[in-house]
């Protein structure tokens, strides 16, 4: 851990202005003007396995741990690569067929076994600290699932964007957003009792294109986006340690929460992840230190682009990426290849 993690924070979010001048980025990334030092970002619609800085997850919960009528078997034959059969699409059918992209699969019917198969990506890294993380996806539009974006640290440190297909209808198309705490932990995870809980309407249906989700995380606050538009700002139960990112679609069969399970099998697409954000790991911050010799030019840190659009079609899906650009990002992880070697 940094030894005064928030004061670094203070520090970095003062004292660097953005450049418009794209750069070698070798001082960080700047959202607004908070600076931060490393990133991630993967492309899904281009990717032929998931590996380097994602692991699919296998294991098993009982319906009694997972506090639904069904338990859960995540698989890793649940998450299925699908990238675009020409390099140069950024959208269309993937090689297997259905949107191109990551898929995250709940298998339909009743299980046999009591657990119904489910699919489940986290990053390797687990020194995710504050940040501004974000990811396009596609939700299913089969009744009985939840579909979840999340950073984790443990049952009382969780940020959270959750989709319920149950919830979806002509006039309603609801996110749940919730901060884990453990004033929720005592009420059995029931973070609407907290304060940390809002359903926020969204201006479109999840599962009729892609859209991008995200939160930034500050000391003070966890703001939720929408396709680049504010949608809620959160200001207690601020998670204070470092974690790591869950892309998960599951269904347990409560109907409180995913309801199910799916008729049929439900597929969630993701199309990227990026995440700019502070390290918690003290070599990062070495390493930071020792590449940043001076920020005053214009090459030393990078504006991350706003997202105004859904990313949506070959035109707006091709959305920037600095692992893709050569220079850009230095002492990095470049698309599952490490860059992330000490200086």
């Amino acid at each position: 851990m940094f030894a005064t993690p928030c004061s670094i924070f203070t520090f970095l979010t003062v004292f660097y202005l953005p450049s418009l001048v794209r750069s070698d980025c070798e001082c960080g990334y700047l959202v607004g003007n908070t600076l931060y030092t490393d990133l991630l970002e993967t492309d899904f619609l281009h990717a032929n396995n998931v590996t380097g800085d994602w692991q699919a997850q296998e294991y098993s919960v009982t319906p009694h741990d997972s506090r639904g009528e069904y338990g859960k078997k995540a698989s890793l034959d649940n998450v299925v690569p699908n990238p675009t059969r020409r390099k140069s699409d950024w959208a269309g059918a993937g090689t297997k067929g259905g949107d191109a992209g990551l898929q995250l699969i709940v298998r339909g019917g009743i299980p046999k076994d009591n657990l119904i198969p489910a699919a489940e990506l986290v990053s390797v890294r687990e020194d995710l600290y504050y940040g501004s993380y974000r990811t396009a996806m596609k939700l299913t539009g089969v009744n009985g699932t939840c579909g979840a974006f999340f950073w984790y640290r443990n049952d009382t440190q969780e940020i959270d964007m959750e989709f319920l297909s149950s919830q979806y209808n002509d006039t309603s198309n609801p996110v749940n957003l919730v901060l884990q705490s453990p004033e929720s932990a005592r009420d059995g995870y029931d973070a609407s009792t907290t304060g940390t809980f809002d359903l926020q309407q969204l201006p479109f249906a999840p599962d009729d294109g892609f859209h991008e989700y995200r939160f930034d995380w500050s000391p003070d606050s966890v703001s939720f986006y929408a396709d680049g538009k504010l949608i809620e700002t959160m200001k207690s139960a601020i998670p204070t340690a470092a974690g790591h990112i869950t892309l998960s679609h599951w269904s347990n069969g409560n109907p409180l929460w995913s309801a199910g399970p799916p008729e049929e099998d439900a597929v969630t697409t993701v199309e990227y992840f990026k995440a700019y954000f502070n390290s918690s790991d003290p070599q990062r911050l070495k390493d930071w230190a020792k590449r940043c010799t001076d920020p005053k030019p214009t090459n030393a840190t990078c504006v991350v682009p706003d997202l105004t659009t859904a990313p949506n079609g070959n035109t707006s899906a091709k959305t920037y990426f600095f692992t893709q650009d050569p220079g850009m990002a230095p002492n990095q992880t470049v698309n599952g290849l490490s860059e992330q070697k000490s200086l």
